[in-house]
Order: structure tokens, then sequence, then C-alpha cells
């Protein structure tokens, strides 16, 4: 939730994010710890990604690096695994 009761449209954003990590990773017929060590992060971590999460209830906020990292491991495009944007997302638009 956002300081107004709405919901948190990042966290939508972040699911959404974690289903095309998922996706893309399945299509690539690898395992989440494969992917994981291959682009340098903890198996853990990789976990929450696809979760859309950092922790419980908080949106994942990966970096760019975290980001083309994964589409390298998984072949596909950083736009094939970022969600497309809504005008929610804008500070202030809730």
């Amino acid at each position: 939730m956002v300081g107004n009761g709405s919901p948190d449209p990042w966290v939508e954003y972040s699911r959404l994010l974690g289903m095309n990590l998922q996706r893309a990773r399945l299509r690539a017929g690898l395992t989440q710890e494969r992917v994981a060590h291959a682009a340098g992060l903890s198996t853990f971590t990789y976990q929450k990604l696809e979760k859309g999460e950092s922790n419980p209830g908080t949106a994942a906020n990966p970096r760019m690096q975290t980001l083309v990292s994964l589409a390298l491991v998984l072949e596909v495009g950083v736009c094939e695994l970022l969600p497309l944007p809504t005008a929610d997302l804008l500070p202030g638009a809730q």
C-alpha cells in the first residue's frame, strides 16, 4: 500500500517481472540455481526475484547490472523481462 491506502503499483510490476523471469528460465530449460550462479547471484536472491519481492510485501527492485546479467544468461533481451510500464508507476500518480 502507498500512503493514500492504494495498492502499490510497483508490487504488481515486480510480480510480472518475476513471471517473465520464470517463463524465460523454463523456456531455456534451466534451474533457478543454474540461472542464479551464471548471473552471479545467490539462489535465494534469484528465487526472490521470481517471486517479485525483495522482502515479503516489498517489491523487487533489481539493479540494471542484475537485469542485464539475467537477460544474457536466459538469452533474451532485457525488454522481454520487463513488463510494459503504466502511468500509475509515476510518482504522484496514485
